[in-house]
């Protein structure tokens, strides 16, 4: 069997993957709030639950972005079984986009929130998870897409 957007689903497997077996290490060596200076004063493992969306956003709406996390990983499923032939960079986009938010999804309806631990504190930055790092790599991906899509304008003589 050839299957098709073979990228995709090899992007989507490894970034849930990855992001699962993670959040597994971080529950089971960590207590809540623990952290463990990697670069102290810069980067952090510091084990916290977020009820919100990436980078801690819209905190304590749990609700609707459990139903957010399971559309968005129904429609790019669809797209990778049901969709064209996507460019390589829409593949890679759209899997790692797929892995992330299967990954915060299984968080949110297991367990009503989102396991996060990777704490950037040279910037303060919000303590965010490998899910949230794949669904910003897969937007910059399909950035990067968009820009070899854009057609040229015919020159003129």
């Amino acid at each position: 069997m050839n299957l098709k957007n073979r990228l995709f689903w090899i992007a989507a497997f490894t970034a849930f993957f990855l992001d699962q077996l993670t959040k597994y290490w971080v529950v089971q060596t960590f207590k809540l709030g623990d952290t463990l200076p990697l670069i102290p004063g810069v980067f952090h493992f510091t084990y916290v639950t977020n009820t919100g969306a990436a980078f801690s956003l819209f905190s304590g709406k749990v609700e609707w972005l459990r139903w957010l996390s399971l559309g968005v990983s129904l429609v790019l499923i669809a797209l990778g079984l049901f969709g064209s032939m996507l460019s390589r960079w829409d593949q890679l986009g759209y899997g790692l986009i797929l892995g992330g938010a299967m990954g915060n999804g299984i968080d949110r309806f297991v367990l009503g929130y989102v396991v996060d631990f990777l704490d950037l504190r040279l910037i303060n930055f919000a303590v965010f998870n490998i899910a949230d790092s794949f669904i910003s790599i897969g937007i910059v991906c399909l950035l990067i897409a968009s820009f070899q899509k854009t057609p040229t304008p015919p020159r003129r003589r």
